[in-house]
């Protein structure tokens, strides 16, 4: 079947077509880099490296932007977020956005996250964005009042479309007073006047001042994608006001439409709250890699579908390892059995059956909206099979097949790096070594103590079969 994906916009599966037939651009939004990554993050950066990996993997050529958001980020107090962090720790803007900008990639390395095509800073990008705005006030989209420039929503009818809410709504809901210069509460920020005091401050028409945060996606994604993109991603809670507001500004400047498809994921949760700084509930990166492996979580974050939350606990990472360690013993297992194998060998017709149904049933459940949990379970189901069919005799041949499915699959679709696991993966060295040591024992006729060896295996679960191809091993 064809990719078909979920698009916020339409609030509907659709099916996939990139403007431009063969390519595909996509736009994240990056991590504001004022502290450090959290699982929370995880959850988003993990499943778009998975969209990614899998356009790639079905032949499209894709440019994948994702910003580093280092200026106009503010909280609800009007401070910019990173200079709240700055103060924080007593040093200077820029080195906490260095300091916290490596640290992101160090995370999402140790999670095997793909680097994007294109990292921009917002800082970087600065002349952009005030020609940006200067293009909305020229239309007469926008206003400056005081140094400071707004969007006005009410030119733009379509404000709303894709959060569902309407502009009438958020005016009567709106708190009066907060900012007396605009227009309409609902207007948000394009420009930003700087108090003498404010650190991060640039030269603009209107005077000294600094961008606002939803003006930095749109001016970056035009400058590196287009007018208009295939795919614009991010975390369900940014649907509003950011990327409704990047919609309204970027239309509005430009008169195309800004993003054909919109994809959203769902949070992590904890005890059924969602994670965040602020609650205090959250559980750093860098900590969880510290009880378990890059693999370990980012299998745990696809076991979870990401338009759904997931709830962290290490009890679930736990669980989730176990699982992934059923299926690196497998693809283990394959690769020690294809060793003798030429390339030109030939599988036997029930190892290409098995191989091309579960192949299918495999990108069948990605095609549908990138269902990585779905898709996992056709692989254990694959596993499972693949066991049943080497106990029954299968070839080398057939191992080097099932070896090259589970490989694209694995780790170039869910990028999950082969090499790494734990259990009986981690001791294949040994149980090696173990099964060289009875073969010497039986040339040597010493039958009693290469059978206990075989029965201390055993005991800690791997059972040895000998056959035609030579000894074989497997996890009980």
């Amino acid at each position: 079947m064809p990719l078909t994906v979920y698009n916020s916009l339409s609030r509907k599966k659709e099916l996939f077509e990139p403007l431009t037939p063969g390519r595909v651009t996509m736009y994240v939004c990056g991590p504001t880099v004022y502290d450090n990554p959290h699982i929370g993050h995880v959850k988003s950066y993990v499943s778009f490296d998975v969209v990614v990996r899998y356009l790639r993997f079905l032949g499209y050529k894709v440019r994948y932007v994702q910003n580093i958001t280092d200026v106009g980020h503010l909280l609800d107090s009007g401070e910019d977020r990173i200079l709240r962090g700055a103060e924080r720790e007593q040093v200077q803007p820029m080195e906490l956005v260095e300091r916290y900008t490596r640290a992101y990639f160090a995370a999402m390395d140790a999670l095997n996250v793909l680097r994007p095509d294109i990292s921009p800073r917002a800082s970087g990008h600065v002349p952009e964005q005030i020609e940006l705005v200067q293009k909305l006030l020229e239309k007469g989209m926008a206003y400056e009042v005081n140094g400071s420039v707004y969007f006005d929503v009410g030119k733009f009818p379509e404000y709303g479309k894709l959060s569902g809410r309407k502009v009438e709504e958020q005016l009567a809901g709106a708190r009066l007073g907060v900012i007396e210069e605009k227009r309409h509460p609902a207007d948000f920020a394009l420009w930003k006047k700087a108090d003498p005091s404010h650190i991060m401050q640039w030269n603009s028409p209107w005077g000294r001042g600094f961008p606002g945060w939803h003006i930095e996606c749109s001016a970056m994604s035009m400058k590196y994608l287009g007018e208009s993109i295939d795919i614009h991603g991010g975390g369900m809670e940014n649907q509003f006001p950011h990327h409704e507001c990047e919609i309204a500004q970027s239309e509005a400047a430009t008169g195309v439409s800004f993003v054909k498809y919109w994809l959203h994921n769902n949070m992590v949760l904890v005890d059924g709250v969602k994670m965040s700084k602020s609650l205090g509930n959250f559980t750093t990166v860098e900590k969880a890699l510290g009880k378990f492996s890059g693999e370990q979580v980012r299998f745990f974050i696809l076991q979870s579908h990401y338009r759904s939350p997931v709830d962290f606990s290490d009890a679930a990472i736990s669980a989730a390892a176990q699982g992934l360690e059923r299926l690196q013993t497998t693809l283990a297992t394959v690769r020690r059995l294809s060793g003798g194998a030429p390339a030109s060998a030939t599988p036997s017709a029930a190892a290409l059956a098995l191989s091309e149904t579960y192949g299918s049933r495999f990108i069948a459940e990605m095609d549908d909206d990138f269902n990585t949990p779905a898709a996992i379970g056709q692989l254990f189901d694959f596993c499972r099979e693949i066991n049943k069919h080497l106990d029954a005799g299968g070839t080398a041949a057939d191992a080097l097949l099932f070896e090259s499915k589970l490989s694209a699959f694995l780790g170039d679709v869910l990028g999950l790096r082969l090499e790494s696991g734990g259990g009986a993966v981690a001791a294949e060295p040994f149980i090696e070594l173990l099964l060289k040591l009875r073969a010497t024992l039986r040339q040597k006729k010493e039958y009693q103590l290469a059978d206990e060896v075989r029965i201390d295996l055993q005991a800690l679960g791997v059972a040895i079969e000998d056959g035609k191809e030579g000894t074989r091993w497997k996890v009980l």
